[in-house]
């Protein structure tokens, strides 16, 4: 396989170019309040023009502002991010006494007039207390590993037990260099590349830099509890939670979520309590693209990581894929002269060669964003050499290059439908067109029904009302030359057929309001109770409402 480098220079060479008109070095100053003074590390914003306000960066426990440079690449690209040093930590100079009070106040001294706060562990506990005493400075907040409260009590016990937090603080003040060897150890545990992760994070504790404050900051995690604050919150939250986290359970999601509906919590697997060292790129896309506002029912690193792996499993489960991609072929025009064409969420690239069969002077380019399923493939059709690894969101190809754009059941995992489509017209040369499916709202409504006499839980995947998308196209400016809408119901002689079906698919529930615990043996026998009023003729349905259209730029 190649990637298809010369469609996508012309773009990037714009992207280097704005890039390189903007260079910024990171300014470095200490700025304080009185005697005492807090480091302050500036990262000018790299784009022509902040997309958001600027950052502010609180760093956890033990750490300095350097444990921020997982993120600072991705943060600066769209604000002007500042990194704190907290009080006695790092460069900033240590205080009196680390109460919470004149910490708040220190570092709201060093607050641009209007931010989004971004906080880690102990950074975490102050940005939810700045947030609700000054939401006239605070726009947004995100937190990471950061519980309603430390440690636990009687009345919220998804926390640290008060022996270990005991423990540890008391240990801190006997054998300090010993303390912090096991709390780079608790930082790393449960990553999977602990090891790995352990050598980076050692590198954030300095022990010879501890002073009283460190002590103190550890009391002030003890005491604090943030619960009436989270649930008095007016800003949007992002609150990221670590699956394998040593000092803060995952647990913690549901007593969190309950405190503040509005608030939106995410879980990541397979990372521990630094983890945004444990998994940089998905903790940055999830806070960029909350920040910019981007629709977050789907997680598109859920939506391409549940398709790679089902990839090897997809065709033998595919036939409405199949069948509703060959009536898409029909509408398609026959004699196009066309020089470029995409076959956008390719999959296992079971359409691709068709498309070249169909436009045989055409370079034909497969695009997905599974990249396990372009390795498949790519092992499938090896005459077809073309593959491109992308978000249809996101296309890294240049303004006015493609002719023809074909799709088939892949623009329904994109959820922003004005983003999507000014970016396909953006691709789309002038009277270009694209052809493709989507799903609409009655797709497997028997499946959500049954979950709904069950729990309140997302448990399918959300599509839009025709008429919405109709209209966001129209808004878009494509005319509208062919739309019909369809139902197909397939059916299983057991629901576990179905589920299985779907599961091989990759079209997995990857809502952000499922459930992220497990589903208990009686509410499975609910589920299947439920779904079996459907039974018609010893089969059970499963409804597809599918769209067929073609639009022209």
């Amino acid at each position: 396989m190649r990637l298809v480098t010369f469609l996508v220079m012309p773009l990037m060479r714009e992207v280097k170019n704005e890039l390189s008109s903007n260079e910024s070095v990171v300014d470095k100053f200490v700025v304080g309040q009185g005697n005492y003074k807090l480091s302050e590390y500036h990262y000018p914003c790299k784009s022509k023009t902040p997309l958001v306000e600027n950052i502010a960066l609180l760093h956890g426990w033990g750490t300095n502002s350097d444990s921020w440079s997982t993120l600072i690449p991705a943060l600066e690209k769209i604000a002007k991010v500042i990194a704190l040093d907290l009080p006695g930590f790092g460069k900033s100079d240590c205080i009196p006494d680390f109460n919470l009070d004149e910490v708040l106040h220190l570092i709201a001294q060093q607050l641009p007039e209007k931010c989004v706060l971004i906080g880690w562990s102990l950074g975490g506990v102050l940005a939810v207390q700045l947030a609700a005493r000054y939401p006239e400075k605070i726009s947004r907040l995100v937190t990471l590993a950061t519980n309603a409260k430390f440690v636990a009590t009687g009345d919220y016990q998804t926390a640290m037990l008060p022996s270990v937090n005991a423990q540890f603080n008391q240990g801190f003040e006997r054998d300090t260099a010993a303390t912090l060897k096991l709390f780079s150890g608790l930082l790393a545990q449960g990553d999977l590349n602990e090891r790995v992760l352990l050598k980076k994070v050692r590198s954030l504790i300095t022990p010879g830099a501890v002073n009283k404050n460190w002590l103190q900051a550890l009391h002030l995690l003890t005491e604090t509890d943030n619960r009436h604050a989270l649930a008095q919150l007016k800003q949007e939250g992002l609150h990221l939670l670590a699956a394998q986290d040593a000092l803060v359970p995952a647990s913690a999601y549901e007593p969190m979520l309950a405190l503040n509906p509005k608030q939106n919590l995410k879980i990541i697997a397979d990372a521990g309590h630094a983890i945004h060292w444990s998994n940089p790129e998905l903790v940055s896309n999830l806070i960029v693209d909350f920040l910019l506002d981007l629709p977050t029912s789907l997680d598109k690193k859920q939506v391409a990581y549940s398709f790679s792996r089902a990839a090897k499993t997809y065709d033998s489960v595919a036939n409405l894929q199949r069948y509703v991609g060959n009536l898409l072929l029909g509408i398609a025009d026959k004699n196009a002269n066309a020089e470029i064409v995409l076959d956008l969420g390719c999959g296992t690239g079971y359409f691709t060669p068709k498309l070249q069969e169909m436009y045989p002077e055409s370079f034909i380019v497969g695009v997905d964003i599974a990249e396990g399923m372009l390795r498949v493939a790519g092992e499938n059709h090896r005459n077809q050499q073309n593959w491109l690894c992308a978000d249809a969101d996101f296309l890294p190809l240049a303004s006015d290059l493609v002719d023809i754009i074909f799709s088939n059941f892949a623009l329904q995992w994109c959820t922003d439908l004005p983003h999507l489509f000014k970016e396909i017209k953006r691709i789309l040369k002038p009277g270009g067109k694209c052809v493709f499916t989507s799903l609409g709202p009655a797709t497997l409504h028997e499946l959500k029904t049954a979950w709904s006499k069950v729990d309140s839980h997302v448990h399918v995947n959300q599509f839009h009302e025709s008429q919405q998308l109709l209209g966001y196209l129209e808004q878009a400016g494509f005319q509208i030359i062919h739309f019909e809408n369809k139902i197909e119901v397939m059916k299983f002689e057991n629901l576990s057929d179905l589920t299985r079906s779907l599961k091989y698919l990759g079209a997995h529930n990857i809502n952000a309001g499922r459930g992220t615990g497990l589903t208990g043996r009686k509410r499975i026998q609910a589920f299947k109770q439920a779904y079996e009023e459907f039974r018609n003729h010893e089969l059970l349905p499963a409804t597809y409402d599918i769209l067929y259209l073609k639009v022209k730029k």
